[in-house]
C-alpha cells in the first residue's frame, strides 16, 4: 500500500507544479548534477519539519520555482489547448498549478523521513538533461526498496527546472495527460465543463489540507495547555 503511496507522491513532485522561455544554452551535466544533489537536500530537510503549515511553505515554494509548472500544464492538456478560448487557458493554467500545489499534500508523508537517495549520473537529451538517481526508502516491517527514476531538466527564464520524471518506462507527464483527456471525454470534450470538475476536485484537495493543519494546530494549542 505505501509503495503505492510512494509512487503517487513522487508524482506529485512533478506537478507543482505563459510558456517558459528555454534558453539556447544546455545545462551541463555538473550543473546538472549539482542541482539535483542540492535541491534534494532541500526537500528532505524540509520534510523532517513537524509543524504542516511551515513544512508545506517550504515545500511549496521548492515546487513553484523548480518545477516547470507552464510546460507541464500545456503538455498535459495537449491537443485541447489549441481549442481554448484565452480565458479558458488563464483560467487552466492558475487553477493546475492550485490542483498540483494541493494534490501532493493529499499524500501521506510520514515515511518520507526513512528516504535517501544516490545520484547516478547526468545526460543530455536534446534540449533537456536528464538526471538519473536511485531513491531508497524503508517501510515499517518490510525490507528497504530501491526505486530507479529519472528526471528530466531544462533551462526555463534563466533557471534550471524540471519538467518530467520517469518511474521505470513510465513517465509521468503521459500519466497526467492521459487522466486528463479522460476527465475531457467523460466531459464530452467540453473545456468549461472540465474546468468546473477539476475546481470540485482542487477545492476538495484545498478543504481536507486546512482541516488537517487546523487538526494540528489545535492538538499543539491543547498540549501546551496540559504541560
Amino acid at each position: 500500500m505505501k509503495s503505492n503511496i510512494f509512487l503517487r507522491f513522487i508524482t506529485a513532485l512533478v506537478l507543482m507544479l505563459y510558456v517558459g522561455r528555454v534558453d539556447a544554452a544546455n545545462i551541463s551535466k555538473t550543473e546538472a548534477l549539482d542541482f539535483a544533489r542540492t535541491k534534494g537536500k532541500e526537500l528532505l530537510m524540509n520534510f523532517q519539519e513537524t509543524n504542516l503549515q511551515k513544512r508545506y511553505a517550504a515545500l511549496d515554494d521548492l515546487f513553484v520555482t523548480y518545477i516547470d509548472v507552464d510546460y507541464i500544464s500545456k503538455f498535459v492538456i495537449g491537443k485541447y489547448w489549441k481549442v481554448m478560448s484565452k480565458a479558458q487557458r488563464e483560467a487552466y493554467q492558475k487553477l493546475f498549478v492550485r490542483y498540483g500545489l494541493a494534490y501532493y499534500k493529499t499524500l501521506p508523508l510520514d515515511f518520507a523521513n526513512n528516504l535517501t537517495y544516490d545520484i547516478i549520473d547526468a545526460e543530455d537529451d536534446k534540449n533537456f538533461t536528464n538526471v538519473s538517481c536511485v531513491v531508497k526508502f524503508s517501510l515499517s516491517g518490510n525490507q528497504p526498496q530501491n526505486i530507479a527514476l529519472i528526471f528530466r531538466l531544462h533551462r526555463a527564464d534563466g533557471i534550471i527546472k524540471a519538467v518530467d520524471v520517469k518511474v521505470a518506462e513510465s513517465s509521468m507527464l503521459l500519466y497526467y495527460r492521459n487522466k486528463f483527456y479522460k476527465m475531457l471525454a467523460e466531459n464530452d470534450d467540453e473545456i468549461d465543463w472540465f474546468l468546473e470538475d477539476l475546481e470540485d476536485m482542487t477545492r476538495s484537495f484545498e478543504n481536507n489540507l486546512q482541516e488537517n493543519v487546523s487538526s494540528q494546530q489545535n492538538s499543539l494549542e491543547f498540549d501546551e495547555e496540559t504541560l
